[in-house]
Formats: structure tokens, sequence, C-alpha cells
């Protein structure tokens, strides 16, 4: 039975040569056998159907059929070829159920500027008085273009007929670039509003966010809603996944490298053109948990990065409701605890587990603030 440390060290090996092949979308971690965790680990491959063969770094240049037994064979660690379409961004320029207008904006809604719509994830706030608020998301809802040249955001989306005159809401405040030659880790960005009194905290169908998980695990179960998909729910699948995703013509920045995303399975569409920046929360407690950013193109699979992330390069947190703090406070105290601090403890020695952003990638990973906007 082979660790989760193990094939998160065979998948560091094997990703940067495999994602080179033709036909192959992504390499991460995952369960040896979904129905019988004990079996251990498993290297996940996410890949089309052409993909039958392998550049193996000792073959000199030839390629050999990819065969999981030969690779378990040759790492120690048992190989799932699980077939996918290629991945993408998810911003779409169709109106569906969750992309009419709100006030106060809550998450789950459309949100973009006035040539796109995706999904308004969270609101987040800095500090700790949470005075100011603000909406987490995707770069690519947000930014114009993947540039720090001001963005207006509006709510509904420029996608679902929203305006300027009519619907603008705040602008792009803060934004981590997307890079064509360099490995990113999130898509992400937040946009200020014109008044804190057009953002709410509640979050659309479920309610009160009490908090956010600093990691969970393989298996782990999730709920969330997108403006296309709406509520949906979906499985933790393989974490470290380093995956290739399609920006298409945006910002130039044609087909990028992500590394160590979640790869997250619905049992319908869960990530369609105009999710992204919805965020997953846990089944029981309403704890936000993952950002989604893109996709297959068939929806079953969502490509999201652990919200830790999110929160320690903007320094966020969730807000809660004056009328909820008190109420929250001790319920929920334990319950934070529980399901963010315990995982953390397991990441030293224990790879079933997201890890928070080391010291060294966030020193890496700078927000850029937002040029021009007032």
């Amino acid at each position: 039975m082979a660790s989760f440390r193990k094939a998160y060290q065979v998948k560091k090996q094997l990703s940067a040569q495999w994602l080179k092949q033709r036909g192959i979308h992504g390499i991460g971690v995952g369960l040896c056998d979904p129905r019988r965790p004990k079996k251990g680990a498993a290297i996940i491959l996410y890949a089309s159907a052409l993909a039958t063969t392998v550049q193996l770094s000792n073959a000199r240049g030839k390629r050999k059929p990819l065969r999981p037994a030969q690779i378990q064979k040759k790492t120690g660690v048992p190989l799932r070829i699980i077939r996918s379409t290629s991945f993408i961004k998810h911003v779409s320029p169709q109106s569906q159920r969750f992309a009419t207008r709100i006030r106060p904006v809550i998450a789950g809604y459309s949100i973009g500027t006035p040539n796109a719509s995706g999904t308004a994830g969270l609101i987040v706030t800095k500090g700790n008085c949470g005075k100011n608020r603000y909406i987490l998301s995707n770069n690519h809802v947000l930014v114009n273009e993947n540039t720090n040249r001001c963005s207006t955001t509006l709510q509904p989306g420029g996608a679902d007929g929203g305006t300027v005159s009519k619907d603008r809401i705040g602008q792009l405040y803060r934004f981590v670039r997307l890079s064509r030659q360099n490995n990113n880790y999130i898509d992400a960005a937040i946009a200020k509003p014109l008044r804190r009194s057009l953002l709410g905290t509640r979050y659309a169908v479920f309610g009160t966010v009490p908090g956010h998980l600093r990691s969970y695990r393989i298996g782990e179960r999730f709920k969330k809603v997108g403006r296309t998909t709406g509520v949906a729910t979906g499985r933790v699948e393989s974490i470290h996944t380093d995956v290739r995703v399609g920006y298409g013509s945006y910002g130039g920045l044609g087909t990028i490298t992500f590394k160590d995303q979640s790869v997250i399975r619905g049992k319908k569409p869960v990530s369609l053109s105009g999710d992204s920046g919805s965020v997953w929360l846990t089944r029981k407690g309403n704890l936000a948990a993952a950002v989604n950013f893109a996709g297959s193109a068939d929806g079953f699979l969502s490509i999201s990065y652990p919200i830790e992330w999110f929160m320690q390069v903007f320094g966020t947190r969730v807000p809660l409701p004056p009328h909820h703090r008190k109420q929250h406070k001790r319920k929920h105290h334990k319950r934070r605890q529980r399901r963010t601090l315990r995982p953390r403890r397991c990441l030293k020695r224990n790879y079933l587990f997201t890890q928070p952003l080391t010291p060294k990638l966030l020193r890496a990973i700078k927000p850029i603030r937002a040029l021009g906007c007032p």
C-alpha cells in the first residue's frame, strides 16, 4: 500500500515531463480505490482517450504504452487513469438561474465586467474590525485582460445584461497576475464596492458562512452555488494536482500550468461557463473550503484551489453579520478548531490533506493593486 507522501513525491518527479505529453491534462494524488480508502494512495492521471503512450525519462526519446502495472512496478505507487477532456476557464456569455440582479450582492450570483460574467464567490473582509468588505472571485472574472487597468465591476455581469449605468457596484481592487512562463497557484481577485451597504454577508441558498477551512482531505464532500449550475455537490477526487488550463485569448495566455490544485467531481455538472469564482462549502457547517476557477468541458470536474491560499495571499477572512457574531462565537469555535487546525497538524506527516502556502510561495505571490480606479 502506497502512502500519500510517497505518491506526492512521485507526482512531483513525473509532473513536468508528463504534462508536456499530448492528451495529458493533469497529474495529482488521490485514492487507489475510492470505495476502499484504506487501500492507500495512487497517482491520478487525467488524460484524453487518445493518450495511450507516454515518453519516459529513461526511454531516450521513445514513447512507450502507458500501462499502470508497469508504472506501479517502477515507482511503487499505483496509477489510476481517469479519462477527461481538457480543462478550460469558465466565464460565460450565457444567461442562467443566478444571473439576475440582487441587492445587496451575495455570494453565488452573477458578477463580472461589462464584457463577461462569472460568480461572486464570497464576501470577505480585511483586518479584525471587519468594516471593509470585498467580493472574492477570479482574475478572469474581475480583471481587464490580466492587466492592472481599472476594471468596472457589475452585478449582474455584462454577459447577463449588466450595464455600467445601472448595475455598477464597484471596481477591481487587487488581483494576482496569471503567468504564461511560471507556475500559477491561484486565479484570484477582489473587487471593492462603491459603498459597504451594497454587499451582504449571506451565501445564496445556504445562508451564513461562519468561517473557512485551512485544509481539507481527499474524499471530502462539498457543496456550492454557481451562477450557471446553481446548487451543486461534489467530492474531492484528487489534490496536489498539476494541471494545464486553457485561457484562450484572455490576456494572450493560451494554456498555462497550475500547481497543486484540487479536482472535485460531481455526479452532474458542477463547473460550467459562468461558474468561475464560485466557492465550495463543507457539506455540514457551511465552512468555505475551495475556490473554483476552471473545469472539464462537460462540467463534471471542477478545478479549484484551497480558499486558505486566497486568505493568506490577500490577508482576508470571512465576516459574520452583527446579529450572528455572539450566537456563533461559542457554537462554532470548537468546530472551526476541529475542522481546520486538526488537519493542519496532519500536514507535517500526511499528504492526504491540502497544505497552506509556504512562506516562500507567499513572498512570490503578490497581489497587484488596480490602477486608475477611483
